[in-house]
């Protein structure tokens, strides 16, 4: 069949996305669970921190964990657009030997195995680092026994395979809907119209405006990245007053991963896609700077919008905890927005998505245009 189990663990983007939102889910509920059974032991003193720890738990597992599934489900949906599309005219083949729609899209369930490579590392590196979560949730109040829960094994592991699997099988039933001679002839590029007298300048612009456009998928993931780096590396400097240390690294790392991972498929589709416009561009005597800033510069606004609504999306979030959930627990600190750390985080961001746009469009520019001349 045309899709294979190799094709189907080449997600990557999905397993890190996956691993990520369980890894999150994973010391949360079963913190959440194991404190359930010890409810009535519980210390009058430290009712109210058992009761702010319950309620924080579902509130980041619905937020976050529920934020991240629906990014994985949408590079599901993406991954397979993106295969059907390379892949027409074997599809095409396929359908006119007598193969049905159904029959071909069936083979994606493959796709879910990235998911399951992702539930299932973030789910073993959530229960290894279960211990000292669980110690710095409990404040040396608490003293919450470990303990492993089916339950969320099959919630957090078997069950998003499953709803991967069935995207996938359902996004390529969709796209192998196209008319055979459309899929054996490939993906056909729209005839550019214009005025022959346009100026250089407005092609370029042209370009500009029109590539984000023809690419909503990936102006979202560059919007997204942008709001992972924020969020989470704002919040870890936070951390170290309302938490831990440690809760601020882990944050950290989550950022950075997520932040890199999901910017990396959105520039490398990018490439992949504009390096046939890049060579012809060059050939016709525009400079690095020139064709790098009409591919690449019109995903810009994106990545700074994405950037500012991370900002206050962890400010809220953060806000919500500390004078609603935890208000009652003494030993929570004041809160407030750390001016500071968000010139910091911004100045990285500009520094890191800069650079990564200038390292793309070098690698887009050394394409060989010989390759499309006959075209």
């Amino acid at each position: 069949m045309i899709v294979g189990i190799r094709d189907g663990l080449k997600m990557f983007g999905v397993a890190i996305v996956s691993a990520c939102a369980v890894f999150v889910c994973t010391f949360y509920l079963n913190y959440y669970l194991d404190c359930l059974a010890i409810r009535g032991s519980v210390p009058a003193e430290s009712i109210q921190l058992y009761e702010a720890q319950q309620l924080s738990a579902k509130i980041t597992c619905a937020i976050a964990g529920g934020a991240l599934a629906l990014i994985a489900v949408v590079l599901v949906a993406f991954y397979t657009g993106l295969f059907v599309a390379e892949r027409s005219k074997t599809i095409g083949v396929l359908k006119a030997m007598g193969y049905s729609d159904g029959k071909i899209a069936l083979g994606f369930w493959v796709f879910g195995l990235s998911a399951l490579v992702g539930t299932a590392a973030g789910h073993a590196l959530g229960y290894a680092l279960a211990p000292t979560i669980y110690s710095l949730m409990s404040d040396g109040f608490l003293e919450v026994p470990l303990r492993y829960h089916f339950e969320l094994t099959a919630e957090l592991v078997i069950a998003p395979t499953v709803l991967y699997s069935l995207v996938a099988v359902l996004c390529a039933y969709w796209k192998l809907r196209a008319p055979v001679m459309t899929l054996l002839r490939g993906k056909a590029e729209k005839a550019k119209t214009g005025k022959a007298k346009n100026r250089e300048r407005s092609f370029l612009w042209e370009v500009f405006f029109r590539t984000p456009s023809a690419h909503k998928a990936l102006a979202f993931f560059v919007a997204f990245a942008g709001f992972c780096f924020s969020t989470m590396l704002q919040m870890s400097w936070s951390m170290k007053d309302l938490a831990s240390v440690t809760m601020g690294v882990i944050m950290f790392v989550i950022g950075v991963v997520l932040a890199v991972t999901v910017f990396l498929l959105a520039m490398t589709s990018l490439t992949r896609g504009n390096a046939k416009t890049v060579s012809l561009m060059r050939a016709y005597g525009y400079n690095f700077w020139e064709y790098g800033n009409a591919v690449f510069g019109g995903f810009r606004p994106f990545a700074y919008l994405g950037f500012g609504i991370g900002t206050a999306y962890q400010y809220g979030l953060l806000r919500l905890m500390v004078d609603l959930v935890f208000k009652d627990v003494g030993t929570m600190p004041a809160y407030s927005f750390d001016v500071g750390a968000f010139f910091v985080t911004l100045a990285c961001f500009i520094v890191v998505y800069e650079a990564a746009v200038a390292y793309f469009t070098y690698r887009i520019g050394k394409e060989n245009v010989r390759k499309y001349v006959s075209e």
